[in-house]
């Protein structure tokens, strides 16, 4: 008992206020310093250039600065927050319709006996979301409706969080077109995009493997018994409504590949096909326009504690830009890789992404930071650029698993139930798992010349 005292974790907002002012500390202890940015032709995104750090004048951040830098999280992250609070209204007129209560049930019926199956279906469904387009803030609105289906079959919350979640996380760190990472990344180090997709789509595999059957095997020593109906329409068979609405969803997440990867979408993309979706499924199940905003209007009231989550995440961001600390943390930790043989290099990027991801947890953020210092450096060390690009995949990617200071992780630890060191002490041996996959495939590619 005692040693579950010690290990218990503060309040998510707590820990999120406590690491914007951790940041604002380090703004008084860390060296000012920066790179020198410019445009890149290839990707159109401001990027640092290599080899142009220097000392600048030191700008700490004060307390209250730190907590002017919350509301400015939420500015700074207000198409992500508005993308959760349109899926989420979205997705609370498909619920409120009855359709995806009556799918969970029919899905449960028809693996009767063979209920452990539920977790691969579920985990290569999200696992093709988090390879397609980054599923992140998407699942959000999905976990009350998992967490009918784990009960339903036994299950505890946290398995509905791996098996949604944590496949989406590993998917899209292992993903070979991936828009918000391998695109961006591969962009910047000059590769064509598609190139060493085989390479990574058998790794991906491994890690999937590894990640489903472990859940697995923690689902079956942790089952209870299954909880019973408690709404009719739970047991109902889908009806005509029900196969338009769930057509609308596929067909919705269908166009957000396709608009992600050919037409080169972004969050507000997103949260207008997820808008117009939520409408036509509200007005198919016959919700009627009040009906439907009356949904919606709920659906945000569910949302607003993830959107806070993830505003007072990007806030740590915030703070250590205006310490103007942040290019210093990237030269510090690349810096020591340069005197590293090249096998030492591509592991030691893995774990240098790795850090930098706790404090820059955008994926495309990271990319534009560190890509442009990490591709001369392997330039220079004789390294395949495409090792360098897994090793900021794997290295940032499946950080994401464990950071704090990603807000989405923390949104659907709270939507779930589950305490952050509950899902650290299941999913740190897991991490570690599917990190050390990654550190194979880069092994791999180094000693093949991956390119």
């Amino acid at each position: 008992m005692t040693e579950l005292r010690r290990l218990r974790v503060p309040h998510p907002l707590v820990l999120l206020t406590g690491c914007v002012v951790l940041a604002a500390g380090a703004s008084y202890v860390l060296p000012a310093g920066e790179f020198d940015r410019a445009q890149d032709e290839a990707t159109g995104r401001i990027v640092v250039v290599a080899g142009t750090f220097h000392d600048v004048e030191p700008s700490p951040v004060g307390l209250f600065e730190a907590m002017i830098a919350l509301p400015r999280g939420m500015t700074d992250a207000a198409e992500i927050i508005f993308l959760v609070f349109l899926i989420g209204g979205a997705f609370t007129v498909v619920d409120e319709s009855g359709t995806l209560r009556r799918a969970i049930g029919s899905l449960v019926r028809s693996l009767k006996g063979q209920d452990l199956l539920v977790i691969p279906v579920v985990s290569l469904f999200f696992a093709m979301g988090g390879a397609a387009n980054n599923m992140q803030e998407e699942i959000i609105p999905l976990i009350p409706l998992l967490l009918i289906l784990t009960r339903r079959v036994g299950f505890t919350p946290l398995v509905a969080l791996s098996m949604s979640m944590g496949a989406a996380y590993v998917g899209a760190a292992f993903s070979p077109i991936n828009p918000f990472q391998v695109q961006i990344a591969q962009g910047l180090a000059e590769l064509p995009f598609l190139s060493g997709a085989f390479f990574r789509a058998v790794f991906l595999v491994v890690a999937l493997t590894l990640w489903i059957g472990a859940t697995v095997r923690y689902a079956s020593r942790t089952r209870m018994p299954p909880t019973a109906v408690t709404d009719p329409s739970e047991d109902a068979a889908l009806t005509r409504s029900d196969h338009l609405v769930l057509a609308m969803v596929v067909l919705t997440f269908a166009l957000i590949v396709v608009g992600l990867l050919r037409w080169g979408w972004g969050f507000n993309h997103l949260s207008a096909a997820f808008f117009i979706m939520g409408v036509i499924a509200g007005l198919v199940s016959r919700m009627g326009v009040t009906g439907t905003a009356d949904a919606y209007v709920k659906g945000f009231r569910e949302m607003a504690y993830a959107a806070l989550l993830i505003g007072f995440a990007r806030a740590i961001y915030v703070v250590l830009q205006d310490g103007r600390v942040i290019d210093t943390i990237v030269h510090g930790i690349f810096t020591p890789l340069e005197g590293l043989p090249q096998l030492g290099s591509a592991l030691g990027m893995i774990v240098a992404q790795a850090l930098i991801h706790v404090p820059v947890p955008s994926a495309s953020g990271q990319a534009v930071l560190t890509m442009p210092v990490l591709v001369p450096l392997s330039d220079l060390l004789g390294l395949s650029r495409q090792v360098t690009v897994l090793a900021y995949q794997y290295g940032g990617g499946l950080c994401d698993l464990v950071t704090p200071t990603n807000g989405a992780l923390m949104a659907m630890l709270a939507a779930g139930g589950v305490r952050y060191e509950d899902w650290i002490r299941f999913a740190a041996p897991l991490y570690l798992g599917v990190l050390a996959v990654g550190a194979v495939a880069v092994a791999v590619g180094v000693a093949i010349g991956l390119t």
